[in-house]
């Protein structure tokens, strides 16, 4: 409980904090449209040629679309400037002030930075998301439902340790952005299905990035493509990068000196 109330706290701060820059909000809503546009004009593109892609029919696709700005709303509502400010904590030494705390310092570094207006990017993939599911013209049911809710928890999980790793990097290398860099950049090929990509890509987006772990397998859940195999490999894959993170940050603080080096 007491974990609950912090993250409600640290939501509350990155509100008030945001709501000093409002002006944020309305570039963010033209960020999140261009987008959009960007990703529906992909679609438009591919399906004026064809009536479905390796399998998936043009709804399909857009509830995969949905699925993506979801994920990425809540990446960069959290994950990614949390992480951002914690290697940067750690190349200034200040990261001093988080350890003093009386609480659990990953949790703390995790959750203390919030862009609260990429809420916009959530938003819009809930809405792109019932569209695209409104056009396949299938009814989820309570199986389908809970499918997409177990998968989302397990790609948010996996893609939360992926980053924790790497920003765990920080403390034996000095600057490690570029590297973050590079996995936003592999996050745009969520907007499709990892199936749709040769062998080795598939591969690479699936265990080297764990893309298709958050995007793919929860918009098959919903599509009645994901198999009881697949939920099980994700929750089991959550769990291992759950526990090599922790370890890997406990590693990391035993080789953090701190601004008094």
């Amino acid at each position: 409980m007491t974990y609950v109330r912090l993250v409600g706290l640290y939501f509350k701060i990155g509100i008030l904090n945001e709501l000093q820059y409002r002006v944020n909000f309305f570039v963010q809503i033209f960020q999140s449209i261009l987008s959009l546009i960007v990703a529906l004009g992909g679609l438009a593109v591919v399906f004026d040629h064809t009536t479905n892609l390796n399998g998936w029919t043009s709804p399909e696709l857009l509830a995969v679309v949905g699925v993506y700005f979801m994920i990425g709303g809540l990446i960069n509502l959290v994950i990614q400037p949390s992480m951002q400010r914690f290697m940067e904590d750690v190349r200034q030494g200040t990261l001093d002030f988080t350890l003093v705390k009386p609480q659990d310092a990953q949790l703390l570094v995790s959750i203390r930075q919030i862009q609260i207006w990429k809420l916009v990017d959530v938003l819009i993939g809930i809405v792109v998301l019932g569209i695209g599911l409104t056009q396949v013209g299938k009814t989820v049911g309570i199986e389908q439902a809970l499918g997409f809710g177990i998968a989302l928890i397990a790609g948010g999980a996996i893609v939360y340790s992926f980053w924790l790793i790497l920003a765990t990097c920080a403390f034996w290398f000095v600057r490690i952005d570029n590297i973050l860099v590079i996995f936003e950049s592999m996050y745009e090929a969520g907007r499709w299905p990892v199936g749709i990509y040769p062998g080795w890509l598939q591969f690479t987006l699936t265990f080297l990035v764990p893309i298709a772990f958050a995007v793919t397998v929860p918009a098959e859940a919903l599509t009645g493509r994901l198999t009881p195999q697949t939920l099980i490999g994700a929750l089991a894959l959550a769990a291992v990068m759950l526990t090599v993170s922790r370890i890997f940050w406990r590693i990391g603080m035993r080789h953090y000196s701190g601004a008094s080096a």
